[in-house]
């Protein structure tokens, strides 16, 4: 057994921010096999992409605990659909785009189905096994980032937009936008190269490249299809709308600061060795640490600001929090991510009421959350690792926040002046669910007509 003594000084050198994983001197690994590298790096990905699916409940939970009851049911339709179609735009063209040679559908030599059948031939079991990972798993853990990006946009626009334009805008945005975004960075392209090469534009799971992402084409949307009716009174006074189910708000919360550990563990993309098994447990711990910084700050923002701790405020900044550190818990050590989550989660609660007063109707504060907590967390790793400079940084920053808002702002136009975006009147001002779906998520046990009946059906005697 390991003495405490011999614990303590670990945990506390951990603490102090002395490792990172630039700085690890683990020496070398002992040496496994190819198929042992195979195996765990497949099981990495495919526990984590696990994780990151999951995540989609965790978005539909929040979102329906933040809207109002009467569109709660469209709302657990549109996330379960966006999962879909984001699933099957990146299958259909998007992954192609992003890290191969432009075609339609995932090219089949990706399926590497001779591995299932290469074990009686060490030839072929050597060929399959060279990559690292079963291209299939890698293409999986790649296609629930993309519905993510997806599931941002959701919550920005709930209560007003159109289905069916909806879904039409997500799978643009999984063919096509999020894939060039992905191909200037994580697929080799020209951000990957700034620098030389030597320090370039750095995202380890997505910062910029999917939160700000969904941030930007959720901004697009909402300055094209407007607030809500009601939302703000004539001279600018916002008209609060209380959330329906803060349990449930706070469940989704939860299930997505678990999946975000898959989401940033997982991109680590490898544990075959000793050096991958601690990056991964130092990526890990960053990105709770964070949230836990984003939480900690709104609470005393509320305390400080109103006199009483924000419920809703402390959601956010959980998320907040995660959102900073996404783009680099490889490169900094547990205090730095403490103070990237903690100055997240100001941001974007601090943000809330600019958007406000420019008549920006986020719904669940997604913005803020996703945006505003992205680029802060992009940039962070240019501030608090040598592995990028904050120049490089920008420039990613603002040339894929150009790219995407300027695109998703043409798409929407495009819809909103053939398809519309906006539901009528009727269905804003009676709900989604009953309207659109003939259904209600909380519907009376009892009508007064039902009760009536019942009572004359009642015999006594």
């Amino acid at each position: 057994m390991v003495k405490l003594t011999r614990l303590v000084p670990a945990a506390v050198f951990l603490l102090l921010g002395g490792v990172g994983v630039s700085g690890l001197a683990l020496g070398a690994d002992a040496g496994v096999s190819p198929q042992t590298q195979y195996i765990l790096n497949n099981l990495l990905l495919f526990f984590s992409a696990a994780l990151v699916m999951w995540m989609a409940a965790g978005f539909c939970m929040l979102e329906s605990g933040l809207v109002r009851a009467k569109s709660t049911a469209i709302v657990c339709l549109k996330n379960l659909m966006l999962y879909a179609v984001a699933c099957l735009a990146y299958f259909i063209v998007g992954y192609n785009l992003m890290y191969a040679e432009f075609s339609i559908f995932v090219s089949p030599e990706l399926f590497e189905l001779g591995v299932l059948s290469a074990s009686d031939n060490a030839e072929h079991l050597a060929a399959a096994t060279k990559s690292g990972t079963f291209s299939m798993t890698s293409v999986f853990f790649q296609m629930v980032f993309v519905a993510t990006t997806a599931s941002i946009v959701s919550g920005s626009l709930a209560e007003r937009v159109r289905l069916w334009s909806f879904l039409i805008f997500v799978f643009i945005l999984a063919a096509f936008v999020y894939p060039i975004i992905g191909e200037w960075t994580w697929g080799g392209g020209w951000l990957s190269q700034l620098g030389g090469g030597e320090k370039p534009f750095k995202d380890f799971a997505g910062s910029t490249i999917v939160h700000s992402v969904g941030g930007w084409a959720a901004l697009a949307g909402i300055l094209l299809i407007g607030p809500r009716v009601g939302k703000f009174k004539p001279d600018g006074t916002v008209v609060p709308t209380p959330a329906s189910n803060v349990p449930l708000a706070t469940l989704g919360t939860f299930i997505l600061w678990l999946g975000w550990l898959g989401f940033n563990g997982g991109s680590q993309l490898a544990l075959g060795s000793v050096a991958d098994a601690a990056a991964v447990g130092l990526v890990l711990f960053n990105t709770n640490i964070a949230a836990v910084g984003g939480v900690i700050t709104a609470m005393l923002l509320g305390v400080i600001i109103h006199n009483r701790v924000q419920v809703l405020w402390i959601l956010n900044g959980a998320i907040s929090g995660l959102v900073a550190i996404t783009a680099g818990p490889d490169i900094t050590s547990p205090v730095y991510a403490l103070i990237i989550g903690a100055i997240g989660g100001l941001l974007a609660t601090l943000s809330v009421p600019v958007f406000e007063k420019l008549k920006i109707d986020d719904v669940v504060g997604a913005i803020p959350a996703h945006l505003v907590a992205g680029i802060w967390g992009t940039l962070a790793v240019g501030i608090f690792s040598d592995d990028a400079t904050v120049l490089n940084q920008l420039i990613g920053v603002v040339a894929i926040g150009a790219f995407v808002f300027v695109s998703s702002l043409a798409v929407w136009a495009v819809l909103k002046y053939t398809l519309g975006l906006r539901v009528s009147k009727d269905s804003e001002f009676l709900g989604q669910d009953i309207m659109e779906l003939g259904i209600e998520a909380y519907p009376e046990f009892l009508s007064l007509e039902g009760i009536q009946s019942d009572a004359e059906g009642t015999d006594n005697t």
